[in-house]
């Protein structure tokens, strides 16, 4: 009955949370589970590099599948992701820890650079409505959009 009630209470914060903080949750996953393949791989545990590359690479198509294309640098992550997919496979199946060793900082680079782009615009968001406050322009702040319900359960897996 606890389990169900963690779960529950997992589900919701992960429901709260807004665009960017579910970006951050799953790269921050996925470089976790890197150094599970990583733990594995020196540990000759070649179920949990299976079971940590598997969870990688379904993370990475997510990322993959989610873009909105109806922005240029979708096209760019697009590509990333493929490459990301790519190397992650050659890690998995040619057991492969130097591909690991490549990839692995590349992806906290992206983290770190989605990171502080989501702190440029919650900076830029905070001075745009400090300016509208001043110059005496109301505005009606906007929900967040959130992933829909499906996308959520895919989180919520965990």
């Amino acid at each position: 009955m606890e389990h169900n009630g963690y779960q529950q209470y997992q589900e919701q914060a992960i429901f709260s949370m807004s665009q960017n903080e579910l970006l951050l949750l799953l790269l921050n996953e996925l470089i976790k589970r890197l150094g599970r393949c990583d733990l594995a791989l020196t540990q000759k545990n070649y179920a949990l590099l299976d079971e940590s590359a598997d969870r990688c690479l379904a993370i990475v198509r997510y990322l993959d599948d989610t873009l909105n294309h109806d922005y240029p640098i979708s096209a760019d992550l697009h590509r990333l992701y493929d490459f990301f997919y790519y190397e992650l496979s050659r890690v998995k199946v040619g057991r492969n820890q130097d591909e690991l060793a490549k990839i692995k900082p590349m992806l906290v680079d992206l983290r770190d650079t989605f990171q502080q782009a989501a702190k440029n615009c919650e900076q830029g968001e905070q001075s745009e409505n400090v300016e509208q406050h001043a110059h005496g322009v109301q505005s009606t702040p906007q929900p967040p959009q959130a992933p829909n319900a499906q996308e959520k359960n895919v989180y919520a897996e965990r």
